[in-house]
């Protein structure tokens, strides 16, 4: 990085970070920042630019897209792998594994454990660190959540 360019970054960091907790959240922004001044830095058009600032936002804005694009490949995967991953048996209906892949981590978990694992709450409890409570209150409010989108009835 040559002096003009670390005094440039030294100028604007704090607002590109400003800008890119807006896009990605307060927990990324800075390694979206980081990798969008490298590459703007690495650029062969770099020296050439006029308006660095707005050059800096633009790439600030183009990573957090690719941010954006990759983190939903990632849950895509995951979740794939997931259902995947619950499948041993053939008599689970796609339509259920469909339905709990909707429901919140926990509350999936707390089903997973519960359906598939065959375990009781305070063993569920005991390997997510939560209370019993917290694991029959996330059971009902998976159940009912299951019960809403798959139409079961009682």
């Amino acid at each position: 990085m040559e002096a003009g360019d670390e005094e440039l970054y030294r100028k604007h960091a704090e607002e590109l970070t400003r800008f890119a907790t807006g896009l990605v959240g307060p927990s990324h922004a800075a390694d979206v920042v980081s990798e969008a001044v490298l590459r703007c830095l690495d650029s062969v058009r770099w020296p050439e630019v006029v308006e660095k600032r707005a050059y800096l936002y633009r790439c600030v804005y183009n990573e957090a897209a690719r941010f954006h694009r990759s983190a939903v490949r990632r849950r895509s995967r995951e979740e794939k792998a997931a259902l995947v991953a619950w499948v041993e048996s053939p008599e689970i209906r796609p339509e259920v594994l469909s339905a709990v892949s909707r429901l919140s981590v926990r509350q999936r978990a707390v089903i997973v454990l519960t359906y598939w694992d065959d375990l009781d709450p305070s063993s569920i409890a005991s390997l997510l660190e939560i209370s019993d409570g917290s694991v029959r209150r996330h059971l009902a409010r998976g159940r009912s959540r299951l019960k809403e989108v798959l139409r079961v009835d009682d």
